[in-house]
């Protein structure tokens, strides 16, 4: 005993010794870094006050004395110190303290409080963050370029750039050529050709648009406060988006929203807050919605609005019940499909689906070359789409065009020429289907007496009967690939439109018919499937960035086991279903159904608002883009901002539009190529694994702070974090890390760091993975389900339990098979007329049959914008206002363009370039007319997400000139037991505007703007 208590107190001394030593080297560094570093040196000088780091017992200490002008530090305790770093004991503070930092000890020491910070919030989070920043290393940043500008990487919504600035301002933003140092291109060898893809990040057009997007007029550069609004008295709710805003600092600021947060608990409960964010934001893993605000927001306490399945709609309410693919949001796999489009499809059918004009989602043009190896080899494409759409135009081939909302008839009756004619895969359907005799007997007509062929859709559609049974016996003999919505396998199109469920339901039954994993039958539209490699692992943004949150997250997955950091968990268990929020605020209550993506039957555990013993929402932390661009029925939002119900709102927002008019204090946000971050081109992770799976070269960038931010803007992270310090929450925010050491712990973390040193990576700014030889590349999607074997695809869904047999075995049905008669579906509600367990045509509630259409005789489409990105890229006074297919000038405005076809618009009298009002019961949008062949009678075109939102008064009523079109669309979900938007189609009627009506009306408005 006398032994072992001898070698303790020797190895415990020696403990002492070396933290000692350490905290005499940290004083030595704050020197040394201070006499080479202009930058530290500033920043040591930020505050003053008196820094203490000790052990429990006091037997190890030193003390740092910052007087604003240098830092000064002795061994021992002071009297009086402002901040304490405290370790329980000297061995755990050498072992945290002495880098490489075990993140892992250091969150579990945090968790049990043997590592504490005590101190005034301000100056305790800053000492600990000045350590942090002390260890790193200033290696360069960027590249020295010829015409002495600094050339710098960030990554945006369409893909990675440069970014050259010369004296502190972004002078133009280009793709990434890539070089002989980064990593090769894969190869496809195809009917005798030899396909590469270009040596270059193929961006989309709004990446470009980031400069005039950063030197905005519009941008928000100082903290503000309507003028109306009194925190202490008068709040006068009713002139949110009327009344205008003062200038204020962003100490009065902080301290109105921490003031308003700590009040609402104090007399209500953290359910009284809620944040509401979009579905995008400006990209990075660090400052994204899913990170840095998820991390606020839960350290804070919420209730939590829970999301829509937005653009994928139809797949996730419909098409997941036939075969599961829960964790894709029911939309199907990708791996190896353009390789196996090239080399075996004979044919290839877009059906709502334009991925030139869609850019597949954060793909950039990176599938506009693969398209055109189609042409080359000379593969026939046919386009179903009411608007001859971009992709259709590029590409050429048949253009179908049936009525929007009844393309499902279409499908069925393609259905029933391969029934009747044996145009299907029998085998297939024999071996790895459920359910197709009960659906036969319903295509056939032999349950409801009504036969589903050419002849029956043709009323419906009013496509010729011909055309169809001549597509479908094509179809039906040759291997044919389907492009079902904008990535070829989900996303947008059909999908979010009224009939979206019936419609994805379709597509996957169709492509069932045909056997899909077998050679050349599978979906896809060359956007997603590329041969790169899915081993090397970097997180995607959806994986939670910093949040620390492991339920409304990916980093369950993977991400928290490599980068351990502290869990934020959210306390309040009350949600409200996303597009229901107006209502909530409104009327007090509101019901709808989650997004769940865990299982198939997550979807039917209703939401009920309010939720027992807690509280209403009364303020609302609104953060991003606009709902009054994306979300329906958005003029509702107007009356939800104006309810007295609503006690206070901010908006933290990058420019002046759409929502943030109708805050009580608008926050700064910068943009991020004014703030450190690090991603990966079109990962998005734990919303659809391996979304990277359609670009040509896995590009990993460290996002520079390219610029200082303009004017008192703030990083998202920097805005969250000075919040989190006056609610004292500072600490458990940051970890002690700025936006840079997170982001360098997230390079540590990752595959990244083993392939290129962070000093290289700093400087330099991106990493092209290399591709998996030939041998290595995934296999194709589905390959395994059509030939039996186990699934063998790289990504970790759907979860153990949801097997109905052996894991990996069959789907994620009941019967682990493709269900033509959902199991699920006739569990939950067989008598669901809307989704019963068979797929049946349904007219749509919206339609050319139903009641509306009398009064408001114009089919409304609105799909996702091509040029913007939802409205991130709109408005601005950007150069995309130049582009004449988004917006044109009329008078002294740039109006949304909108379609109309050329005979509708000789009847109505209108021109090329009149505005047009566009109305219906829901609303009035201004736009310009743009008369076009491209769309069949009584269709009208334009794109949504309008940044815009400017209400004016006329004769006519209110009406919006900013081309906010979902202002005109229904509320209504796609079906009743969903919680889903049905915003890409509505009824509405359309009538020539007066310019200088118009220009007056906007003049003597009293909106705010």
């Amino acid at each position: 005993m006398t032994a072992g208590g001898g070698f303790s107190r020797a190895a415990g001394a020696l403990d002492e010794i070396k933290f000692s030593a350490i905290l005499r080297a940290l004083s030595l560094l704050f020197r040394s870094r201070s006499a080479v570093d202009r930058s530290f040196r500033a920043r040591t000088r930020e505050k003053k006050g008196i820094a203490q780091i000790r052990t429990r017992d006091g037997r190890v200490a030193r003390y740092f004395v910052f007087s604003g002008k240098d830092v000064r530090t002795h061994a021992g305790l002071h009297a009086n110190p402002d901040a304490v770093l405290t370790l329980e004991t000297a061995s755990l503070g050498a072992r945290l303290m002495m880098p490489p930092i075990n993140w892992l000890e250091q969150v579990n020491a945090q968790k049990n409080f043997q590592l504490t910070l005590d101190g005034p919030e301000e100056f305790a989070c800053w000492f600990v963050q000045l350590i942090m920043a002390a260890a790193r290393v200033p290696w360069p940043v960027g590249e020295a370029m010829m015409d002495g500008s600094r050339r710098f990487t960030s990554m945006t919504n369409g893909g990675p750039c440069h970014v050259w600035v010369r004296d502190g301002r972004i002078v133009r933003i280009t793709p990434i050529d890539l070089t002989a140092e980064d990593g090769p291109s894969w190869a496809i060898e195809a009917r005798g050709k030899r396909f590469v893809p270009p040596r270059q990040a193929t961006i989309s057009p709004h990446t470009l648009t980031w400069k005039s997007l950063v030197y905005s007029p519009d941008r928000l550069l100082h903290p503000m406060k309507r003028i109306d609004f009194d925190p202490h008295g008068e709040r006068n709710p009713g002139q949110r988006g009327l009344s205008g805003y003062e200038r204020i600092s962003w100490d009065e600021a902080l301290n109105i929203v921490t003031s308003e947060i700590i009040r609402l608990k104090s007399a209500h409960g953290p359910s009284a807050i809620t944040f509401n964010h979009p579905a995008h934001h400006n990209w990075g893993n660090i400052g994204y919605w899913l990170s840095s605000l998820y991390r606020f927001a839960n350290l804070v306490g919420h209730t939590k609005v829970n999301h829509n399945p937005d653009s994928w709609e139809g797949w996730f309410w419909g098409a997941m019940h036939h075969w599961g693919q829960s964790m894709r949001l029911g939309t199907a796999e990708p791996y190896s499909t353009v390789e196996d489009l090239l080399k075996h499809a004979e044919m290839v059918v877009f059906w709502s689906s334009d991925p030139e004009a869609t850019n597949g989602l954060y793909g950039g043009q990176e599938g506009t070359v693969r398209r055109l190896w189609i042409r080359e080899l000379g593969i026939p494409t046919v386009h179903i789409d009411p608007y001859l759409n971009n992709t259709a135009a590029f590409l050429g081939g048949k253009w179908i065009s049936p009525r929007p909302g009844t393309d499902t008839a279409m499908a069925l009756a393609i259905a029933y020429i391969w029934i009747q004619e044996g145009l299907y895969d029998r085998d297939f359907v024999r071996r790895r289907t459920e359910g197709f005799e009960t659906w036969k007997d319903y295509i056939l007509g032999y349950t409801d007496g009504v036969a589903k062929s050419p002849e029956w859709q043709q009323e419906e559609t009013g496509v010729p009967a011909r055309t169809v049974r001549a597509l479908a016996r094509e179809w039906g003999r040759k291997r044919t690939y389907l492009a079902a919505g904008g990535w070829g396998n989900g996303f947008g199109g059909a999908g979010r439109a009224p009939t979206g469920v019936q419609w994805a339901r379709s597509m996957v039954c169709l492509l069932a018919l045909q056997g899909f994993g077998r050679e050349g039958v599978n979906f896809g539209n060359l956007q997603f499937g590329t041969p790169i490699d899915h081993t090397f692992w970097f997180p995607g943004y959806a994986d939670g960035g910093i949040s620390g949150d492991l339920t409304n997250t990916g980093a369950a997955i993977a991400l928290y086991q490599r980068m351990p950091h502290l869990p934020t968990m959210n306390s309040v268990q009350q949600q409200v279903p996303r597009m229901q929020l107006p209502e909530a605020i409104l009327t007090g209550k509101a019901e709808g159904f989650p997004r769940d993506g865990r299982s198939i039957g997550g979807q039917f555990a209703k939401i009920r608002y309010p939720a027992p013993g807690a509280s209403p929402i009364r303020m609302i932390y609104k953060y991003g883009s606009s709902n009054f661009g994306t979300m329906s029925g958005s003029n509702r939002y107007v009356e939800m901002y104006r309810s007295p119900n609503l006690e206070f709102v901010v908006n933290q927002s990058i420019w002046n539009e759409g929502e943030s008019r109708f805050a009580d204090i608008i926050l700064p946000a910068c943009t991020s190529f004014e703030r450190w971050d690090i991603s990966e081109w079109a990962n998005m992770a734990g919303y659809g694994h391996h979304g990277h799976a359609q670009v040509n070269h896995r590009v990993i960038t460290l996002q520079h702070k390219c610029i200082e931010p303009l004017g008192e803007s703030r990083s998202d992270y920097e805005i969250f974090y000075a919040l989190s310090r006056k609610l004292g929450l500072g600490a458990l925010f940051s970890e002690g890390m700025d936006e840079l050491g997170w982001v360098q712990r997230m390079f540590e973390a990752s595959d990244l760091s083993k392939k290129i040193t962070w000093r290289r990576f700093l400087k330099r700014g991106y990493y092209v993975v290399p591709p998996p030889s030939p041998e290595h590349r995934p296999p194709v999607a589905f390959r395994w389900f059509y030939e039996g074997r186990p699934k063998d695809t790289p990504e970790p869904s759907p979860l153990a339990s949801e097997y109905a047999g052996q894991f990996r075995n069959g789907f994620q049905t009941q019967s682990g098979k493709f269900e033509f008669e959902c199991q699920s579906l006739a569990t939950y509600d067989p008598h669901d007329e809307e989704r019963s367990p068979i797929l049946k045509y349904q007219r749509s509630w919206e339609g050319y049959h139903s009641e509306r259409h009398e009064r408001y005789p114009f089919q409304l489409i609105t799909p996702h914008p091509r040029f913007s990105f939802h409205s991130h890229n709109d408005g601005k006074s950007g150069f995309l206002n130049e582009v004449r297919d988004h917006r044109r000038k009329v008078g002294n405005s740039y109006y949304l363009v909108l379609r109309i076809n050329i005979s509708d618009a000789i009847e109505r009298g209108i021109q090329e370039n009149d505005l047009v009002r566009v109305y219906n019961d829901r609303g009035s949008v201004i736009c310009v007319a743009v008369p076009t062949a491209r769309l069949g009678r009584g269709m009208v075109h334009g794109y949504e997400s309008s940044a815009r939102y400017e209400p004016i008064v006329s004769q006519a009523g209110i009406m919006d000139r900013g081309g906010s079109l979902n202002t005109l669309t229904s509320k209504r979900p796609m079906i009743a037991n969903s919680h889903s938007i049905a915003a890409s189609a509505c009824l509405v009627d359309i009538e020539r505007c007066d310019l200088a009506e118009i220009e007056a009306a906007f003049a003597e408005s009293t909106v705010c703007r």
